[in-house]
């Protein structure tokens, strides 16, 4: 189940037309919702509200072995109209699954933006703060977001935890969106790591023509990306580069995304294939291998949504899915089960991670997680 706090950011998101899919980091992405899910382990329980448009807190409590838990505070400038209490909250969008890619969009004009009061340009942009403290560990997460432009957005994040090297790291990292490519440069106080991806798109520049429509040729995207890191004082040096395909919309067949993604430096070559059968279930496939050691593996996994019982029509339901069930099997032996839903005013997670080649003790997590929010 997504963390309250990544619900709201996802708001700012859409509240502020940031195309999340339109990056490098999430070219796999629909793949790792399918095969890389994480199960909970032991009990959790979230209790979060949204006291105001533009201010949220979230309380956890968790019992791994020891009793911890988190505080969490989130403010936005932006008042957020469109977050959902967990009663009304559309499943879709707290569970992560297979990702339909939609049209991309022109960026707005910078003249829009801009807001004039007696000769003096008074608007502002839009930011959004969190922060979150672990308890009794006394660790510390901090995110700062800014909209600089239609197209530029800047985020930083630091982590204070005295386990760390010099007791903490920051993050910095400036994205360009164009919609027909899109830019990140960061750098990682870490090992004074600097690195830079980008994601170009094939096709239709949504700066230049009008959002196609279903008699158009449009119905796919092809996308190309890199990344490159170099750390300063380790003196070391990672890249990665990958492709990926996915149909839009306005395709009349069956939804699917394909992606190839190449380390040259590790040997490592990923491939994925993921299709949605209807509106209730989604496959997904992924074969990897080493140059190398000539080592491979191969995943498979699914998502089957469970329609909510009702003598409704379905289209005078705005959400009519009461669960997903989530089930991954690899070669080596590894199975993921995951159940997420809703009972009543309730979000839970239920899972279990199984390897069967430890016959002794084949479970290595099991756990619930409940979430409520007003």
């Amino acid at each position: 189940m997504l963390p309250y706090m990544d619900y709201i950011q996802n708001a700012f998101y859409e509240a502020t037309d940031w195309n999340q899919d339109n990056s490098y980091a999430q070219l796999t992405a629909t793949a790792r919702a399918l095969l890389d899910f994480p199960t909970p382990r032991g009990l959790k329980m979230n209790l979060s509200s949204l006291s105001s448009p533009n201010f949220a807190t979230t309380y956890g409590f968790g019992n791994v072995g020891v009793v911890d838990g988190s505080v969490s505070y989130l403010w936005s400038s932006l008042p957020l109209t469109n977050v959902q209490r967990s009663c009304d909250v559309d499943l879709h969008a707290v569970t992560q699954g297979y990702r339909q890619l939609q049209e991309l969009r022109r960026p707005d004009d910078p003249a829009d933006w801009e807001v004039w009061q007696g000769g003096n340009r008074i608007d502002g942009r839009n930011t959004l703060l969190c922060g979150k403290m672990y308890l009794p560990a006394s660790q510390l997460e901090a995110l700062y977001l800014r909209r600089m432009s239609p197209t530029q957005q800047i985020r930083l994040t630091a982590v204070s935890d005295s386990k760390l090297k010099s007791g903490g790291t920051i993050m910095a990292m400036l994205q360009q969106d164009t919609g027909k490519w899109c830019s990140e440069y960061l750098y990682i106080t870490d090992g004074a790591l600097i690195g830079a991806r980008g994601l170009y798109n094939f096709g239709r520049d949504p700066r230049k023509s009008d959002p196609p429509t279903a008699t158009t040729e449009y119905a796919g995207r092809f996308s190309m990306g890199a990344e490159l890191y170099y750390g300063i004082l380790n003196k070391s040096a990672g890249m990665s580069t990958g492709f990926r395909y996915s149909t839009l919309p306005t395709h009349p067949g069956t939804p699917l995304t394909m992606t190839l993604t190449l380390n040259p430096l590790m040997g490592h070559l990923s491939a994925t294939y993921a299709i949605r059968a209807g509106t209730s279930a989604a496959f997904c496939s992924r074969f990897e291998f080493n140059m190398y050691s000539y080592e491979s593996d191969l995943s498979v996994g699914c998502e089957l949504w469970r329609r909510r019982s009702s003598e409704k029509e379905e289209e005078e339901i705005k959400d009519n899915f009461a669960g997903v069930l989530k089930a991954r099997v690899s070669q080596s032996l590894g199975i993921g089960l995951l159940w997420e839903g809703r009972i009543k005013h309730l979000l839970f997670s239920v899972g279990a991670g199984i390897d069967l080649r430890r016959r002794d003790a084949p479970f290595r997590a099991v756990g619930l997680e409940l979430q409520y929010s007003s």
